[in-house]
């Protein structure tokens, strides 16, 4: 006789609401663990030290009353100011909403004071703790208001530097369209040139201003972590809508002026800091350098679709996405000037170009591959090494 087989009973499966509390629990715990430490300390009974206070001076506005200061509390604690030196004499000013100034609070601090216009001036902040925070106005000029005039001036000043050139450089298209397959990727090549320039060039300025940002907001880190994430997102989003990762010259005419417009959006905001800080030679001085230096990225715009035959409606469009970011850099830097910001601007146009980069760099090796020859030929090497020597010469009329 054949042994009768028990059926297998199934395991019972564990309910949604076991497995959410055992996704719950030790977030639970990890809180009262946290607040346990938070009002029973460590128990650790050392001397207590000098208190842990950050105030950083975010803007020194210049006035016809004197002088404002926009103060960001960047400590773990509040701090409260107790007296404000200017040029080594104690000063009486007003504040608002109050002298105190909660973690991450801001507070303005008005200063009545007769400056001198082009007289150096230092801003000491005293806390109630004796700790001093500096503040410095080397050259004192009146600060710009927000006007119509102003605003409409600044906006004209981006066009200059950013949609002209790079429009100028992309009228280059009818005479690249005659050259032969080894030409076109010999201009690929310095496309990528250009490209690798500028993304080292837009890491240094995110890395300055990330230097300048408050400590708390760990402004170097912050450019990396954007260029990443920016790099990663635009990579994501062509594999999900291209097909084995092709991207068309169109298409990546496109990635390349959107990476270029975020560069631009730097020098516009380098420019608008200019004339902010009332240094109208050197703002004067950077429109026509980085007029210069931008001409030769409607090259590396251009250089994808040599292959198609686009509309004057999308160099129109390519222009303006690569040069209208220098507006809005003007009108930012001019007005509204943030390092923390900046340097997270900074990184995102880091990542974007270096993306561009890569899909520059696949297309030309998938071309390569179809006309059998080398992907790393001497014409394209010069092409690099070109675009390389032509930024560098041009970056030196800025610096």
């Amino acid at each position: 006789m054949n042994a009768e087989v028990e059926p297998v009973q199934a395991k019972p499966k564990k309910s949604k609401t076991v497995i959410w509390l055992w996704g719950i629990i030790p977030l639970v715990l990890l809180v009262g663990i946290i607040a346990l430490l938070s009002n029973l300390g460590t128990g650790i009974k050392d001397k207590a030290v000098a208190p842990i206070e950050a105030l950083d001076i975010q803007r020194i506005i210049l006035t016809d009353e004197g002088f404002t200061l926009k103060v960001l509390n960047t400590g773990p604690e509040a701090v409260t100011i107790a007296q404000v030196v200017v040029n080594d004499a104690f000063w009486n000013a007003d504040f608002h909403p109050g002298p105190t100034v909660g973690r991450f609070g801001e507070t303005e601090i008005r200063i009545p004071y007769g400056w001198v216009e082009a007289d150096p001036y230092s801003i000491v902040l005293i806390t109630t703790n004796g700790l001093l925070f500096t503040g410095e106005v080397p050259l004192a000029v009146m600060t710009p208001e927000l006007d119509p005039n102003r605003f409409l001036q600044y906006g004209l000043i981006g066009i200059y530097v950013g949609v002209v050139p790079v429009g100028l450089g992309l009228l280059w298209f009818p005479f690249m369209r005659r050259f032969s397959d080894r030409g076109i990727q010999a201009v690929l090549a310095l496309t990528v040139g250009l490209l690798l320039f500028l993304a080292i060039d837009t890491f240094q300025e995110g890395f300055e201003l990330g230097a300048a940002s408050p400590g708390i907001f760990q402004g170097t880190s912050l450019v990396w972590l954007a260029a990443l994430l920016s790099f990663l997102f635009l990579l994501a989003v062509d594999q999900s809508n291209s097909k084995n990762g092709a991207v068309s010259g169109r298409a990546a005419a496109y990635k390349i002026a959107g990476g270029i417009g975020l560069h631009n959006l730097g020098e516009g905001l380098a420019i608008g800091a200019a004339f902010a800080a009332g240094n109208a030679a050197l703002g004067t001085f950077l429109i026509i350098g980085f007029t210069l230096h931008n001409i030769t990225e409607g090259v590396g715009i251009a250089a994808p679709m040599l292959k198609e035959r686009p509309g004057w409606r999308t160099f129109l469009a390519l222009a303006v996405l690569a040069g209208g970011p220098a507006i809005l850099g003007t009108w930012t830097g001019g007005f509204l000037f943030n390092p923390t910001l900046s340097a997270l601007f900074f990184g995102i146009g880091a990542g974007a170009i270096l993306q561009v980069v890569y899909v520059i760099s696949k297309m030309m090796l998938r071309e390569a591959g179809k006309s059998g020859s080398p992907a790393v030929s001497w014409s394209n090497f010069t092409g690099l090494a070109l675009g390389v020597a032509i930024m560098y010469a041009t970056a030196i009329l800025v610096n």
